[in-house]
């Protein structure tokens, strides 16, 4: 039995006696069965492509050695090792001295949205000891506050949102319906100024294809934050001042759109559970009381 194989054997059994002791709570078979289905798919993509670049990796450093014969395979690990520690500290190996600097204001202000929002892509991070205690103290403060920002925003999104369903409710008289298509609407208009139309501008000044810079726009906004795909870091290509500063703002406004939508589906899946699993309503029935128990209590 391979090693792959035998991982997803333990897996298996230790899923199933999961399951087995969490079928009066369907909610937690389901959302472990989907991260087990997402670790099976992720490692028959990804695997492959993996040994793949690790193979031509240690090519091409077969042939620099080839074609160099003055150095030996020491001389070109510690040189490799030299240019991940300085990729590491946040410094572009590519290119020369001349490189534009990652602690310009429009890259310390991008830098500061990623802390607050979490998202923290890790290619550039403080390397001094000053700067990491003050991102510390930052990030306590600033991301309390970046939710209560959000809150807020979502708030004003979603007064907006019933405006356009009071607008809508003189031309179709069906309640259902106008929501319906109010939230149709509002996805539709969300997805064309934060989905659509920044990943075609990234993918242009980036050049990137519309799938890396939609790909880029989601994991960012998500706050997953890889850091495989980052703007305004490639050292061949002259940016404006402002290029960083403005998709930090776009984040900010697209993240309350996208948690205002996350919220909607999650109250949409929720209700698909609860009429396919009864228990799980039942569940949801008595954490409801118990919080609303714990709010009156808190207010006495």
């Amino acid at each position: 039995m391979s090693k792959d194989a035998a991982e997803l054997c333990c897996l298996r059994k230790a899923f199933n006696v999961f399951k087995s002791r969490s079928d009066h709570q369907p909610a937690r078979p389901l959302w472990l069965r989907g991260n087990f289905s997402m670790a099976r798919i992720q490692l028959i993509l990804e695997r492959e492509a993996e040994s793949n670049n690790r193979n031509h990796f240690q090519l091409e450093k077969l042939n620099f050695l080839a074609n160099y014969t003055c150095l030996d395979g020491p001389a070109l690990e510690k040189f490799v090792q030299v240019i991940l520690e300085a990729w590491e500290r946040g410094v572009n190996p590519s290119g020369n001295s001349t490189n534009p600097s990652n602690w310009d204001f429009s890259s310390a202000f991008f830098f500061a949205g990623t802390v607050v929002t979490t998202i923290g892509y890790g290619n550039l991070s403080p390397s001094t000891v000053s700067g990491q205690v003050f991102c510390v103290f930052y990030a306590l403060c600033g991301i309390p506050l970046n939710l209560a920002f959000l809150k807020q925003l979502g708030k004003c999104l979603t007064i907006h949102l019933g405006h356009l369903e009071k607008g809508m409710v003189s031309v179709v008289p069906h309640k259902q319906t106008v929501e319906a298509l109010a939230v149709s609407s509002f996805f539709i208009t969300g997805s064309l100024l934060f989905l659509v139309i920044p990943p075609l501008l990234f993918s242009y000044v980036e050049g990137w294809t519309f799938g890396e810079g939609f790909y880029f726009a989601f994991i960012t906004l998500s706050t997953i934050g890889f850091g495989d795909y980052v703007v305004g870091t490639d050292p061949g290509k002259e940016y404006i001042s402002l290029y960083r500063s403005l998709a930090g703002i776009w984040i900010i406004f697209a993240l309350a759109w996208l948690a205002l939508i996350l919220s909607m589906g999650s109250r949409i899946m929720a209700h698909v559970i609860s009429l396919t699993h009864p228990s799980f309503k039942k569940q949801q029935e008595e954490d409801n009381v118990s919080s609303n128990k714990l709010e009156d209590a808190s207010k006495i």
